[in-house]
């Protein structure tokens, strides 16, 4: 640790002075002034000190950290217990927990990896001088976020209360283009659905895409309670100048839940449509088996009885009965066909 009577410049030295294994762990840990300037890097060991200045505030992002590097955070900036077991165990559901002076957020987070949707989630610690990001699973980096705050130093004067603003609307904003892709899909497995075939991958497809739907429903609509909350609660803790861009973020978050209510709805629709047609189509198979069966009924029924062993038949000892069994069969199958044709069975 460094005594606070040296210089910035001593104080915030590079980063990355940890092992490997734990450098790849922080993706980034960043000291601000609180007037929105960066002063620069700084190694996890430095936070204390930083802190102890009081116009200072830290960014620190973390990817999957081990115990160990959680340990050496809640050390630092004096995290729950509670708070650090639940960021070391992914899969959490999406909440918001305030333990004392400082929040903590489970935020699910969706990515677009080879053609298909996979889900993480982030864990956030946020309190009057610190926010902290954990990445767990599919996520993209918050780098673009960060870098959104520093052009604008102006709002990051709110401090970490603006930062976590810049996190949660570039999570919601994630979502959007995958709303549009699915929306894509949709169009096209519309256009499928109404072809004259049947395709089981159709079908395939649009039990993958509702799956996919309902699990981005499960992950956007929390995130709509967790904003809420942060647009009416916790005076001391969020500035009140940011509430309005909480919400701004919860608009984003009910357009894209009703979205995928919307499409959720559509493709129920479009499952009962698709399996509508394939049974009007089986029907019409039927019907024209049916029809035909039914034509080859009468010449049946009509050679079978001339093919038994009785010697008095109808016409059978006259020259001309073959012709007028055959002349009969032939007006009793054009009857059948031309009766069917008009029903519409052949």
């Amino acid at each position: 640790m460094h005594g606070m009577d040296k210089s910035a410049s001593a104080i915030l030295a590079p980063a990355c002075t940890s092992p490997v294994d734990a450098a790849a762990m922080v993706a980034n840990c960043v000291a601000y002034h609180a007037d929105g300037k960066r002063i620069g890097d700084i190694t996890l060991d430095e936070i204390s000190d930083v802190l102890e200045r009081p116009d200072t505030f830290v960014w620190v992002g973390l990817i999957e950290p081990d115990e160990a590097l959680l340990e050496k955070l809640q050390e630092e900036f004096g995290l729950h217990d509670l708070a650090i077991e639940d960021a070391h165990n992914a899969h959490q559901r999406p909440k918001i927990e305030a333990y004392g002076d400082s929040l903590f957020i489970v935020a699910q987070t969706a990515q677009v990896v080879g053609g298909s949707i996979q889900f993480g989630e982030t864990h956030i610690f946020v309190g009057k001088r610190y926010l902290v990001t954990v990445r767990h699973g599919a996520s993209l980096s918050y780098a673009p976020a960060r870098r959104s705050c520093e052009q604008s130093p102006d709002m990051l004067t709110y401090g970490p209360s603006y930062a976590l603003y810049s996190v949660l609307d570039f999570i919601v904003d994630n979502f959007m283009p995958i709303v549009r892709s699915f929306r894509e899909d949709l169009q096209e497995l519309e256009e499928d659905i109404f072809e004259d075939t049947f395709k089981r991958e159709t079908i395939r497809r649009l039990y993958t895409l509702k799956k996919e739907l309902v699990t981005l429903r499960l992950a956007i609509g929390p995130l709509q309670d967790i904003l809420n909350q942060l647009t009416r609660m916790y005076p001391g803790l969020l500035r009140d100048a940011v509430r309005p861009y909480f919400r701004d973020v919860y608009d984003h978050a009910a357009r894209i839940n009703e979205s995928t209510d919307t499409m959720r709805e559509m493709l129920t629709a479009a499952l009962s449509v698709n399996l509508s047609l394939v049974t009007v189509a089986q029907g019409e198979v039927v019907k024209r088996l049916a029809g035909w069966a039914a034509l080859l009924a009468a010449p049946t029924l009509l050679t079978s009885w001339y093919g038994m062993n009785f010697h008095h038949m109808p016409e059978l000892d006259k020259p001309w009965g073959y012709a007028a069994m055959i002349a009969f069969t032939l007006a009793i199958c054009g009857g059948l066909f031309w009766l069917l044709r008009r029903a519409k069975w052949l």
